[in-house]
């Protein structure tokens, strides 16, 4: 067990892609308005992609503000840069009750960053592309100096825009009913905003040299304009606090973060592992920074960070209420990492089970016979990514079961061997769809999706790279750890190597993938959504397979002898115990997501203004619920409570409403019942003539056995 990890943030060793993988430099998405240096890796899946994406129009969220370029519509005509903010109250649900859906309103300009210079040339730019910010320039026209930059970093407290020579306008498609000052606060010139839905704003200017910030005059009811060639800045932000919020906001006004980077480590401590992790914000100004922390932060800050909580709140669009902090840092800690989970079926409440009894045994040999000799290239040579690592991970937990827990070698080792032959296929890129190494965004793409943008799932479009490459991760530990041998030979090692850095880059300066393509160290969960427009922004469907892929990088980690990718892997697994329930899997208690809704118990599709309890395949009961189960590992005891798992079977699937369900999300269902009843669920998987067609095609009977065995349901 890896207990100590000064930084877990080390680099993976290896190369850009082992020689096989071909190198390609015509991406059929475009870089549209990326600035600066286009040879380091560019993120794809972080909250800012809609500014580089189709008609750069579309809203980017920061929490709890989004903005989006105005781009000349709207009450107030402008091209700057529209700020919103979505009050719970402001919210539109789906019929029924819960209600299938709810979605925040797009398109509300309550405030607008802008200047006068800009018109219908204006061009929209971006610069720094990094794990947790960007920057985003306006400039005149073609060929023109920006002449407003706004940095967008995740959870900042103010919007900020930093104005080089130009007539600042601050305006409104809501209506100024009011503009009050101005008020001096040292260099810094306040006003303050009541607009005609009764909402009040704050708006900060402070210049850089000679110029009169007490100048601004309001011009009609959608403009309040400041002189020509101000340099400096202006700060806008939502105060629901009265006048104690304005003198916090007031503390921190004149400083606004410019980006930021994280640090790591895990330590044993009293029997536990204890996971500690740090965003560190870089910042202009001298003023503490006003950042905002989600719940799930707040639930994990230190104490320092805890003594830096203001009483200024502000709802988030999907993700409840988030708190400001008057804090540079914040510093969050998880205390008992899952450094003991194995291989082997485990829960938060007991080590790794791998002693069965003989019952249990003879019952996975048994399937265990029958799997292992089925044909195994029939179910893995296949045209995606996705489906071809499911069927690998499928023979995975197979082979391991049999191997450790059912005492059968000889079994084992046959199915290993043929396992090894099927993953090769991929290792020598020989596979229907090969993989290529994308030289314009920076990663490792199925080569299926440069002439058909919806192969494998948007794979070559940086869709779902967790949910996918996780699988052969995972399979890849398990052949490591059967045969340590296999990881010296040939590029083995390197191409797993290479899938961890494309969707879980540890490096924050890497120079062939991004930092943490994948996982969002802010949100606490992954996205999966890649370079697709989204007027709704990122999203995730499948809770337990962003775990999974954590759980892979665990275990890879920890089979190859890398330690502070172990515990990489353990964190960010603790933080998933933490956000899934928060935010995806909702017990009847949960406070971030609308009383209206948390009756669905998941939320079938997680996007940033919205979650609809749906999937992308089918609206059936079980394909919801489902995709949030599968695949049943020993991750899914850490991230999925019993509270949680009884409360979703009582609503959808008890009183025999499990056993109606057709084909493999029957056994998906029953082994999920095994985290509450493991008995209920062996006697399921026992019982005489099972049809093995109740297996879901990524899954095992053998595994299911060992499954509810381990968790005490075998005689």
């Amino acid at each position: 067990m890896a207990t100590t990890s000064n930084n877990i943030f080390t680099t993976i060793s290896g190369d850009q892609a082992p020689s096989q993988i071909p190198r390609n430099s015509s991406h059929p998405v475009p870089r549209t308005g990326i600035v600066g240096n286009l040879t380091k890796p560019l993120q794809t899946n972080k909250f800012y992609a809609n500014l580089f994406l189709g008609s750069q129009t579309q809203s980017v969220w920061t929490h709890p503000y989004s903005l989006k370029w105005a781009h000349g519509e709207g009450n107030a005509g402008s091209w700057g840069m529209a700020i919103s903010h979505i009050s719970r109250n402001m919210v539109a649900y789906g019929e029924g009750f819960p209600a299938q859906y709810y979605i925040c309103p797009i398109g509300i300009q309550s405030m607008i960053l802008s200047a006068s210079e800009l018109g219908a040339s204006t061009i929209l730019t971006t610069d720094t592309l990094q794990a947790f910010s960007a920057n985003v320039n306006f400039s005149p026209g073609p060929g023109a100096a920006p002449i407003l930059t706004l940095p967008l970093v995740q959870g900042m407290g103010f919007v900020t825009g930093i104005y080089k020579g130009a007539t600042p306008v601050v305006q409104s498609s809501v209506f100024y009913r009011k503009v009050s000052g101005p008020t001096m606060i040292g260099s810094v010139c306040k006003y303050q905003v009541v607009l005609e839905d009764g909402n009040n704003w704050l708006i900060y200017v402070t210049p850089n040299g000679n110029y009169d910030a007490t100048a601004f005059k309001q011009t009609g009811n959608t403009a309040f304009s400041g002189p020509p060639n101000f340099n400096g800045i202006i700060q806008i932000a939502k105060n629901p606090a009265g006048a104690l919020g304005e003198r916090i906001y007031d503390k921190s006004a004149g400083t606004y973060a410019v980006t930021a980077t994280i640090s790591g480590s895990a330590h044993a401590l009293a029997g536990s592992v204890r996971g500690t992790y740090a965003l560190l914000w870089a910042k202009k100004g001298s003023q503490p920074l006003l950042m905002f922390a989600l719940p799930h932060h707040v639930q994990s800050f230190d104490s320092t960070t805890a003594a830096a909580m203001t009483t200024i709140t502000l709802d988030t669009t999907t993700k409840g209420m988030a708190t400001a902090i008057l804090a540079d840092r914040m510093i969050l800690v998880e205390p008992n990492l899952p450094a003991s989970m194995g291989f082997a079926p485990w829960t938060p409440f007991m080590t790794s089970k791998k002693i069965m009894s003989n019952i249990a045994i003879q019952a996975i040999n048994s399937a265990a016979k029958i799997e292992l000799a089925q044909n195994m290239t029939l179910q893995v040579n296949l045209d995606s990514m996705y489906f071809s690592g499911k069927a690998l991970a499928k023979f995975a937990f197979i082979v391991y079961t049999v191997h450790d827990l059912a005492n059968c070698p000889a079994l084992a080792n046959d199915g290993l061997a043929r396992l090894k032959t099927e993953f090769d296929r991929f290792v020598q890129n020989k596979q229907i769809n090969p993989l290529v190494y994308d030289d314009n965004w920076k990663g490792v793409v199925s080569s299926a999706g440069y002439t058909n943008p919806g192969a494998d799932f948007g794979n070559t479009w940086f869709n779902d790279h967790h949910f996918h490459y996780g699988y052969f991760v995972y399979t890849a530990a398990v052949i490591g750890y059967l045969d340590p041998a296999w990881l010296d030979q040939g590029t083995n090692k390197a191409w797993v190597q290479m899938l961890v850095k494309d969707f879980a880059n540890s490096n924050q300066d890497a120079a062939y993938y991004p930092f943490s393509r994948s996982f969002d160290w802010y949100h606490g969960h992954s996205w999966a959504k890649g370079l697709y427009e989204s007027g709704d922004g990122k999203d995730e469907e499948s809770s337990s397979e962003d775990a999974f892929a954590s759980y892979a990088v665990k275990m890879w980690g920890k089979i190859i002898g890398d330690a502070d990718m172990e515990a990489r892997g353990n964190l960010m697994l603790a933080i998933q115990a933490r956000t899934l329930p928060a935010y995806f899997l909702m017990e009847s208690c949960n406070t971030n997501q609308p009383p209206q809704f948390i009756g669905n118990k998941v939320t079938g599709i997680l996007f940033e203004n919205k979650v609809d309890h749906t999937t992308y395949f089918g609206t059936n009961p079980e394909y919801i619920q489902g995709i949030h189960m599968l695949p049943l590992t020993p991750a899914s005891t850490l991230t999925r409570s019993r509270t949680f798992v009884a409360e979703e079977w009582a609503t959808y699937f008890d009183k025999g409403r499990a056993d109606a369900v057709a084909g493999g999300w029957r056994g998906v269902l029953y082994a999920n019942l095994a985290i509450i009843d493991p008995v209920t669920a062996w006697k399921f998987f026992t019982s005489p003539g099972f049809d093995l067609g109740l297996i879901d095609g990524g899954a095992s009977l053998t595994w299911y056995l060992a499954w509810c065995a381990g968790l005490g349901g075998a005689p």
